[in-house]
């Protein structure tokens, strides 16, 4: 994967993620308990600088109360 299109999904990955939590009325902290992350942790996948394994995503969107179908199909429309 080229470096662009890698920083195109980030960067997709991360306004999902902060949409999905802010609409949801989660802060960061009680994100990262539900998916058993640190508040650091969350705040650095929305900021970009970080990316999650697959495991991570999973435990994400579950405490998102979203499908990984869902969340990757938002990143996608980006």
């Amino acid at each position: 994967m080229e470096e662009d299109e890698e920083q195109l999904l980030l960067d997709a990955f991360s306004r999902v993620l902060r949409r999905r939590r802010t609409e949801a009325r989660l802060s960061q902290e009680e994100l990262a308990h539900r998916a058993g992350k640190s508040i650091r942790y969350i705040s650095l996948l929305e900021s970009r600088k970080h990316q999650p394994s697959l495991a991570t995503l999973k435990r994400i969107c579950t405490g998102l109360g979203v499908s990984m179908t869902e969340f990757v199909g938002e990143m996608e429309s980006q």
